[in-house]
């Protein structure tokens, strides 16, 4: 996979991508992620690549033209499966996107900031809209490392278990069960005693009335 982002801060996207699952998945080539500074495609004296909107009403709008210079420039060289943008008005990221997306070969995110991009760009290039959440951020950049997160976690290869993926919460609609490691006991805290049975059909049994359980208490619009 190949995972391109557009942005006007490329150097808070560096760090998300420079540690842990995400720099192991590009070290073992599962998946290549390149930054692209839009300034670089701005024309100008300053690099300018946001401008008052028509009609008056505070804040900036990115323009058109650099941005079209920019995906141009990357839609010369592959083909690409999904141009996201990253905005507030986006569909809300849930498990059944990113499933959904880490099938993909060659993705696009465009990172907004200010009052958003030229309507014009949503209309001419990008293929989905994606919000992680319903509160607005200083610019796409988080939410794009969110996104590549949740989709390159999925990759074969690069989680050490890759059954691990299968079990995290909202995978069936369900949130994950309650989950314990050493010692059995602590400060009277006891492990549920059937976790410690060797038993597996039962512990399975119970990890799914479990995580049934929490997610009537906690997320019961996931079971409707």
């Amino acid at each position: 996979m190949r995972i391109d982002i557009i942005t006007i801060l490329p150097e808070l996207l560096r760090s998300p991508f420079e540690a842990s699952i995400l720099k192991r998945a590009q070290d073992k080539g599962l998946v290549e992620v390149h930054l692209h500074n839009l300034r670089d495609f701005s024309k100008g004296k300053y690099n300018q690549i946001d401008d008052y909107q028509y009609g008056g009403g505070a804040g900036m709008v990115m323009m058109i033209e650099p941005i079209d210079k920019c995906i141009s420039n990357l839609q010369s060289q592959r083909d690409y499966d999904e141009i996201i943008y990253l905005t507030p008005d986006g569909i809300t990221l849930n498990q059944n996107i990113a499933n959904e997306l880490s099938l993909k070969g060659n993705i696009m995110m465009l990172c907004g900031h200010y009052k958003g991009v030229d309507q014009r760009v949503r209309d001419m290039f990008v293929t989905r809209e994606i919000s992680i959440g319903d509160y607005v951020l200083s610019g796409g950049e988080l939410a794009a490392a969110v996104l590549a997160d949740s989709i390159i976690r999925l990759l074969p290869g690069v989680l050490n278990d890759e059954t691990s993926a299968l079990s995290d919460s909202f995978q069936d609609n369900l949130l994950a069960p309650e989950v314990y490691t050493r010692p059995a006991e602590y400060k009277g805290l006891k492990v549920p005693d059937i976790l410690l049975s060797g038993d597996f059909p039962k512990i399975e049994k119970w990890r799914q009335n479990n995580a049934l359980e929490r997610t009537q208490q906690r997320r019961p619009d996931l079971l409707d």
